[in-house]
């Protein structure tokens, strides 16, 4: 495994179309391993589904001998469809993300009309974290922090190593990005600026060594795609939120950029699969499932 610490071992998996890192992280006593935001392949213009990055997330876990106790999803991603359900099929594992995901789901459930066939009440998950929760992952204690504002169902999960020496590591999902990327958009169905912030400072209070693993990166040109960074550089550099940038100047900023920034590529198909669990819409009387595209509801002509 790439990661040289005995005590916690990450693997990443980043999606140049996306920008999406999938991780896999294991205990090296147990074998025993959580799969973090799993991609689903799929092509825009022709509607088809592939397992391209799964299969390389599944040929990882089988050279290792890992056993998957989780599937975590930090979020309903807008920019990606989930493998969660793809990967539970072949590898097993409980698919969980937090408890707040009902409030996604009632947003989206309206959007997209599934009101005859879709309960916002988060069965399509196996387990539905609290703020504050903790569980392993074999013999490591990991624990889910509450970080909304880019949706209000966010989670970060921390990783404590077992090793004194070793730190901790967080999974923030797409709360802060790279140090030159900054962070999450706020403007999404109940996302909120203020609430980020604050989400953002709760993560920056962790030890400085603590290590942060980002959900996405979209590097300036001339760095190559990147991932992992620790509270200390974040404190520092962090385009949107170093220290000394108070709420009030991130809020301004914050609005202010996403009223610029163009609705995701990927968000109407992704969403209503994301929230489902990676379920793909139950087919029809034909075989088939489909996704809905609602007209003129979301973003600026």
């Amino acid at each position: 495994m790439s990661d040289a610490s005995p005590a916690l071992s990450i693997e990443p998996f980043h999606d140049e179309r996306t920008g999406t890192v999938t991780y896999v992280l294991a205990d090296p006593a147990t074998r025993q391993a959580a799969i973090v935001d799993p991609v689903l392949d799929f092509d825009l213009k022709s509607g088809r589904t592939a397992t391209t990055q799964a299969d390389r997330v599944l040929a990882h876990l089988a050279e290792a001998g890992l056993t998957v106790q989780w599937i975590l999803e930090t979020h309903a991603h807008a920019d990606h469809l989930s493998a969660a359900r793809h990967l539970q099929e072949r590898v097993g594992g409980r698919i969980a993300i937090g408890e707040h995901i009902r409030e996604v789901q009632a947003v989206f459930r309206r959007l997209y009309n599934l009101e005859r066939d879709f309960l916002p009440d988060g069965r399509q998950f196996d387990h539905l974290f609290r703020d504050g929760e903790t569980f392993r992952i074999g013999t490591l204690e990991a624990q889910a922090l509450l970080v909304p504002g880019h949706t209000p169902a966010c989670l970060a999960y921390r990783i404590a190593s077992g090793d004194a020496a070793v730190p901790d590591a967080v999974f923030v999902g797409d709360t802060m990005f790279m140090p030159d990327v900054g962070t999450a958009r706020a403007d999404f169905p109940g996302g909120d600026a203020v609430t980020l912030y604050r989400s953002i400072r709760r993560l920056l209070a962790l030890p400085p060594a603590t290590r942060l693993l980002v959900c996405h990166d979209y590097p300036p040109e001339g760095r190559d795609p990147a991932w992992e960074t620790t509270v200390a550089d974040q404190r520092a550099h962090n385009i949107h939120v170093h220290d000394g940038v108070d709420e009030a100047a991130f809020v301004a900023l914050r609005t202010g950029r996403d009223a610029t920034l163009d609705v995701p590529a990927l968000i109407l198909p992704s969403i209503q699969v994301n929230i489902r669990a990676g379920h793909l819409p139950p087919a029809e009387d034909n075989g088939v499932s489909y996704l809905k595209i609602p007209l003129n509801t979301l973003g600026r002509q």
